[in-house]
């Protein structure tokens, strides 16, 4: 491989090389654009340079401006290496930068470029809190060259808008931007699109795009067109949500009441006799004894036969509620709900339910009230929703393992950015010890010592559980520390900002504030000097992650900007990664090496078998994706079709529309006369029945058809046993309903068609479902139908949910 190299040079440094002329071009501007006073007018001189020229003409121009802007708002100046990162963000590529390298100014420069051209720049973040934060510390350069910018967060949207008040560009005490909702005006979601750059998360931009396709007409659509997304943290969005598509629900009509019955019967199974636990692939399997037990605890002959297949879906989501979701590290109980923990982040995910009725089997597992199942009424995948987009970019600090699944699922290539000082951290060897207990009093010894000379220290835990047994540990010896897990969100910024302090000792989860940098002496820093001779922050990890781009994640918090830095994983053979994969083999070479009680030992060999243990899990995660994403795929091909032809309903003019749906009568042999005596009997308002219809029978059509794809999907399963391929399988019957969907539809609407009546009755405005909610069982029906012998909105239990 060197050899090669060495012929062929390396890929990522022959990239580098050839966009140095660029950056070459956009410094000789420097000494000429730093005389420019008015830099709104020559933002708008670039812009009209488009009528003939492209980005890339004007690419050194706009970025040498946007320095400029920087300077003057931010007192920041671009480095080399943020402007080459702005450039191969620009190109569609995904920058790996390292933590405190300025990953957030360097995206303002391709941000400023794409806007010029008037479709809209899409900025990603993670939270809403870093969507409205980089909206207003970002957007005063924007500003500054006269852009627009918006951001949008949950039932929310807002303009940036400094000018009622000067924008304080100190920090505050706490770390934070002070007051920053007192820059965002309240607008409307359509307003906020339409600004030049939109900052949100990829879960706001995704369940808008499915609300669109849902709506009534062309006025109640908020997006424009997905021109040119860039991602922040890109390797937590497309990879580590990958596997939970965003979902638009209702309420099915009535909850299960068999997840209570086999919460109670699940405890009588035993591993291995009754069910076998696959730990590496998470998965759990009924046995055939275990089938036997079942069928004698429910007084059955044949479950299969007795009950079919959707009773066994409920057993088995029952079984995997039991056995692989633990509370505290997968989910919190908070105000009588299930509450998911994002495993990557460790942040809660308030409104976020797990499907397939997974999460009713984990309420019922707690003794909590089961809520109806949901009815999904829209969804898609998070990779499929950003393939849509013309151009996609991304950054994040940890990006290189993940390359193979970044070029093959999104076709984005990985462009490591040199870092403007060397890196002086010392990572160093993993210590291992035999017992769990034996590695926390290592762990807290290192920290006891570590705290009284004074070094800031951040440990990292896996689950909320551990963080906060470590926390009672500290507690316990009286070393003063913060806890920031899921349940300490909201100070988050303010715990993380502070973690670089003298004497500081934060025990976090894996969302270790991500962009929120850790400044040495803290947020204003005080004495940043003295910590550095101390060795700058100390990070310990408590346990190694199935994905190294966590593990790198945590040790990117040390040693920003060319400061010094430690850092040091704990493990022991009791974590879950090293007891799952090759526990046995470590256990049995620390047994002949007799080593003592509390001793460690710390060898290359373990370091590669934990990483090898790790790409292990990375390959199998990559797998279960790219399997969820071949299914997504197929529903895909269906999803961009229907709504093409429901969009033509809804945003066709009266004419339009007209010959839309009299082409359908004509398709389905019905007389002409019959439709031009129904445009007579409903006058003026025949278009809008006409509009009403289909949209109602697209709709209902739709939520039927996802529903029989999941059923599909469960069924094909089963023809592996002979030795058909499932996904072939079903693609083909897929395509055969989806053709059968058009059909019904177009036979739906003429029927409907005929005989619908007009009442002199002002229908309600449609609700609006959101990702985070559910439609009532006595809410008004979103389909819009009045109760005919009240007058009023017929209630969803009784229309659309029956």
């Amino acid at each position: 491989m060197s050899i090669l190299k060495k012929i062929f040079g390396d890929t990522n440094d022959k990239y580098i090389k050839s966009i140095s002329p660029l950056i070459s071009k956009i410094n000789s501007l420097e000494p000429e654009f730093e005389k420019i006073t008015d830099l709104k007018a020559k933002t708008q001189e670039l812009k009209k340079r488009l009528e003939k020229e492209t980005l890339d003409d004007i690419l050194p121009e706009v970025y040498a401006l946007v320095r400029e802007s920087a300077k003057k708002t931010l007192n920041q100046r671009h480095f080399d290496v943020q402007l080459t990162g702005g450039i191969a963000l620009h190109q569609g590529k995904i920058t790996e930068m390292k933590t405190g390298e300025g990953k957030t100014l360097s995206s303002t420069l391709p941000v400023c470029l794409n806007a010029l051209s008037d479709r809209g720049v899409h900025v990603v973040t993670v939270n809403d809190y870093l969507s409205k934060r980089d909206a207003v510390w970002m957007g005063q350069i924007y500003h500054e060259l006269g852009l627009t910018i918006s951001c949008i967060s949950h039932r929310s949207a807002f303009m940036y808008d400094p000018d009622h008040k000067d924008l304080d560009k100190e920090r505050d005490e706490k770390g934070g931007f002070k007051v920053i909702d007192e820059y965002l005006r309240p607008v409307s979601r359509k307003e906020a699109y339409k600004a030049d750059i939109t900052y949100g998360t990829n879960h706001e931009f995704g369940f808008d795009y499915l609300r669109d396709n849902m709506a009534m007409t062309a006025e109640m659509k908020v997006q424009r067109d997905l021109s040119f997304a860039i991602i922040d943290e890109i390797d937590s969005v497309l990879i580590d949500e990958a596997r939970t598509p965003l979902i638009i629900s209702a309420p099915d009509t009535e909850s299960s009441k068999l997840y209570g019955e086999f919460s109670r019967i699940i405890p009588q199974l035993r591993e291995e006799e009754h069910y076998e636990l696959h730990e590496k692939e998470k998965a759990v399997t009924l046995t055939e004894q275990g089938v036997e037990k079942i069928e004698k605890i429910l007084g059955l002959e044949n479950v299969y036969q007795d009950k079919g297949t959707r009773y066994l879906h409920y057993l088995e989501q029952s079984l995997r509620a039991e056995v692989l979701f633990k509370n505290d590290r997968d989910y919190v109980v908070k105000n009588g709900e299930i509450i998911i923990v994002d495993e990557f982040t460790g942040r809660l995910m308030p409104g976020r339910r797990w499907s397939g009725g997974l999460h009713q089997a984990i309420e019922a597992k707690e003794n909590l009230q089961v809520q109806p199942e949901s009815l999904t009424l829209a969804s898609i995948s998070i990779q499929n929703y950003f393939r849509m987009y013309e151009k996609l970019s991304g950054m994040t600090g940890t990006a290189v393992t993940s390359g193979e699944e970044f070029e093959k699922v999104y076709k984005l290539e990985v462009i490591v950015i040199p870092t403007n000082q060397p890196i002086a951290r010392k990572d160093l060897s993993d210590l291992i010890y035999k017992t769990e207990k034996e590695k926390l009093q290592a762990i807290i010894n290192k920290i006891k010592e570590a705290h009284d000379k004074g070094q800031p220290v951040l440990i990292g835990t896996r689950s909320i559980g551990k963080n906060e047994l470590l926390s009672a540990l500290l507690q316990r010896e009286g070393i003063s520390h913060e806890l920031l897990n899921a349940k300490q969100h909201e100070r988050e910024g303010e715990i993380i900002a502070q973690a670089g302090k003298k004497g500081a000792v934060t025990v976090a989860t894996n969302m270790a504030g991500r962009g929120v940098d850790i400044v040495l002496g803290g947020n204003p820093a005080v004495n940043p000097d003295e910590i550095k001779e101390l060795g700058g922050l100390l990070v310990i990890g408590t346990e190694r992650h199935d994905a190294r781009r966590i593990d790198n994640q945590l040790r990117g918090r040390s040693g920003r900007q060319g400061d010094p830095g430690v850092t040091q994983f704990y493990l022991s053979l009791d974590d879950d990664l090293m007891r799952i994969f090759g526990g046995d083999r470590i256990k049995s070479m620390m047994d002949k090496m007799k080593l003592p009680d509390g001793q460690e030992i710390q060898a290359g060999i373990i370091n590669k078998s934990v990483e090898s243990a790790q790409t292990k899990i990375e390959g199998m995660n990559f797998d279960v994706r790219k399997h969820l994403l071949e299914y997504d795929d197929v529903q895909n091909i269906h999803r961009t079709s229907f709504y093409k032809k429901r969009n033509e309903i809804v945003d066709s003019n009266k004419e339009q529309l007209r010959e839309i749906v009299l082409k359908m009568f004509k398709d389905q042999k019905i007389d002409e006369k019959t439709f031009l005596d129904k445009e007579i009997e409903l006058g003026d308002k025949f278009v809008d029945a006409l509009r009403f219809v289909s949209l109602k029978v697209f709709d209902a059509s739709w939520v039927s058809h996802l529903q029989e794809l999941d059923y599909l999907k469960d069924k094909v399963r089963l023809r592996a046993y002979g030795q058909l391929d499932p996904l072939v399988e079903y693609k083909n019957e897929g395509f055969k309903m989806f053709k059968n969907l058009l059909l019904n539809i177009e036979d739906s609407i003429v029927k409907g068609m005929q005989h619908v009546r007009i009442e002199n009755r002002q229908a309600p405005v449609r609700k609006e479902v959101t990702g985070n909610s559910h439609v009532g069982r006595n809410d008004p029906c979103p389909c819009g139908k009045i109760d005919k012998r009240t007058g009023k909105p017929m209630k969803y239990k009784k229309c659309c949910g029956k």
